[in-house]
């Protein structure tokens, strides 16, 4: 690898990051309601692209960033940091956590989350492996806490991590690149076998690589539609109708 000055270990919007807030602001804040709150939620794995294990944060971070800072100023956003210790399946995954474990620590931040008043929850999330496990935590909340909870996968916005379905392996190691300032690794000589429960292999991305200057080149025209269509999604979210009743579940009368 070239050697290059490394990424900030946080990458975020500072106006909008739940980190940097005191606890007085979040008693006094003004419309806890109207207010989204995004959970984002990064794996850690070899993906075959020749970066780093955490790459997944590094692209889900910068998109992030990049929508919140082009959403309307009315149009209240927190960002909480990073959920790291998620469900990994694969040999190729790392500080992974079993699906019951990482259920249970969604379910503990966006607890504290309501808990603070706010009502509306985005689970954002990058990792391939954790997909069906946000959409059955998302289900779960919303019954145990009254809160609207909604989920946006990485890969459909356009940028999918996945070893065998996705077709942007290619455009993920280029934009890496371009983010780390770091050309990708060679890949192995071998394949590294796939997760127990499924048939998914994690094939190396062979044949060249882009040169740095042009995965910079190209990282705009990769970003730019993926960051859009994000910070309208947030939009979307920040206009949708409240649960009505204050979230409460109606029993049926017989």
């Amino acid at each position: 690898m070239t050697s290059s000055t490394p990424p900030p270990l946080c990458i975020v919007d500072d106006a909008t990051f739940w980190a940097w807030r005191r606890w007085p602001e979040f008693a006094r804040w003004e419309n806890p309601a109207a207010t989204v709150v995004v959970v984002p939620l990064a794996g850690c794995a070899d993906w075959g692209l020749g970066h780093a294990l955490d790459a997944e944060e590094t692209v889900l971070m910068t998109v992030l960033r990049s929508a919140v800072q082009l959403r309307d100023a009315t149009s209240p956003v927190l960002v909480t940091p990073p959920l790291r210790f998620v469900a990994g399946p694969s040999p190729a995954s790392v500080f992974a956590v079993d699906v019951p474990t990482a259920h249970a620590f969604i379910a503990e931040v966006a607890g504290s989350v309501a808990a603070s008043g706010f009502r509306r929850i985005v689970l954002l999330n990058a990792s391939p492996w954790n997909e069906e496990v946000v959409v059955a935590a998302s289900r779960d909340l919303r019954i145990a806490l009254g809160v609207q909870v909604f989920t946006i996968q990485l890969s459909a916005l356009g940028l999918d991590f996945h070893p065998t379905r996705s077709p942007d392996r290619r455009r993920l190691q280029s934009l890496i690149t371009a983010l780390t300032g770091r050309m990708p690794d060679a890949p192995p000589a071998r394949e590294i076998a796939p997760p127990g429960w499924g048939e998914d292999y994690l094939v190396p991305l062979r044949g060249p690589a882009l040169s740095l200057p042009e995965a910079k080149a190209t990282a705009d025209a990769t970003l730019s539609p993926v960051t859009q269509l994000l910070a309208r999604l947030l939009g979307e979210i920040q206009q949708h109708p409240p649960l009505a009743d204050n979230g409460r579940i109606s029993t049926v009368q017989s």
